[in-house]
């Protein structure tokens, strides 16, 4: 052996996520030589926690959405990276303890999520200004040709003032989309850096930011400090002409004072692509809520995301071999 070469502990890696078989095989060739332990507690769904099971309480390593109590109570735990950007389950005082215990660390994958929900935003802010939902509605319906009243209503995305509710992957990555459409950026970042795009502003002052913005984006996680951020007050500052966007988490928005908002048109419209609760129950009124738009939690989706999840995790498992920062690391 050359004697350059250290050699990699083999270490046991748990994973509760069930892949379409391409990225399967990519999972189980890729951890090598590490052992991969696939417990009975497994789900497709990544926004769904699993079971407990005795195979993620024994493992070093665990990739997907572990039970908490099995992050809490697993003694060799040294690292957790989730399938998910969110991590609000985990994010709460005894997993927290425990991992701090054991000098372990929890990843998300929120960088897989970048692009599309980035892209998803995008495609949001490009529809309210051009109208497109109306314009659906009407060829669903009367296919008439109301041409004179959509054109009087559209507009332009360049050069719109555009407030930015989180600066993670996500807000970093459409800040970068937005900027050919020569937009004024205003960001909310919890810890600024001095390298942001935009005016940044504190949560305090988020009353004056809603009251200048054309646009509100938000891509907040759920955390203690993020519930219900989008408060009652905030959204009654907003213009009646100006739009807000959702591509994070539901439980960041007061859903009611939105909804009333809306039913009383005190702002254009809304595009959601995450409600509170999830699924939104088919009779809410929010579907039926004037200017409102709906996708069914969809921004992060692609084809290719089981293959990006496994090689987001393998990238992040070569780090953790050679004992270098993670990347997406929250906890």
């Amino acid at each position: 052996m050359d004697p350059r070469v250290v050699p990699v502990e083999r270490r046991v890696i748990a994973c509760t996520m069930t892949f379409p078989e391409d990225a399967a095989r990519a999972l189980a060739e890729g951890v090598a030589p590490h052992a991969l332990a696939l417990p009975a507690a497994r789900s497709a769904e990544n926004l769904v926690a699993v079971g407990r099971d005795p195979v993620v309480a024994g493992a070093e390593v665990v990739f997907g959405q572990p039970h908490p109590d099995d992050v809490c109570a697993a003694p060799r735990l040294r690292w957790v990276h989730l399938s998910t950007a969110g991590y609000a389950r985990y994010d709460v005082p005894a997993v927290r303890a425990a991992l701090a215990a054991r000098g372990a660390v929890l990843t998300t994958s929120s960088g897989v999520y970048a692009d599309p929900c980035a892209e998803h935003a995008l495609a949001f802010l490009l529809a309210a200004s051009r109208r497109l939902p109306e314009c659906l509605e009407n060829q669903l319906g009367p296919r008439a040709w109301p041409d004179v009243p959509v054109r009087s209503r559209s507009a332009l995305l360049r050069g719109r003032r555009v407030l930015l509710l989180g600066f993670g992957a996500i807000g970093r990555r459409l800040a970068a989309l937005l900027a050919p459409f020569e937009v004024e950026l205003c960001l909310l970042r919890a810890r600024p850096r001095g390298d942001e795009p935009g005016r940044v502003v504190a949560a305090e002052a988020l009353g004056d930011a809603f009251a200048w913005a054309d646009h509100v984006v938000s891509s907040l996680p759920e955390a203690e400090s993020t519930r219900r951020l989008v408060s009652r007050e905030l959204l009654a500052r907003m213009r009646p002409d100006a739009w807000f966007f959702n591509v994070g988490r539901g439980a960041t928005v007061d859903q009611e004072a939105l909804l009333e908002a809306l039913e009383a048109r005190r702002l254009a419209g809304a595009y959601l692509d995450v409600t509170d609760p999830e699924p939104l129950p088919p009779d809410h009124p929010l579907w039926r809520a004037p200017g409102c738009t709906i996708t069914p939690h969809a921004a992060g989706g692609r084809r290719e995301e089981p293959a990006a999840l496994v090689e987001h995790f393998l990238a992040n498992l070569r780090r953790f071999e050679r004992g270098e920062a993670l990347v997406d690391r929250v906890i």
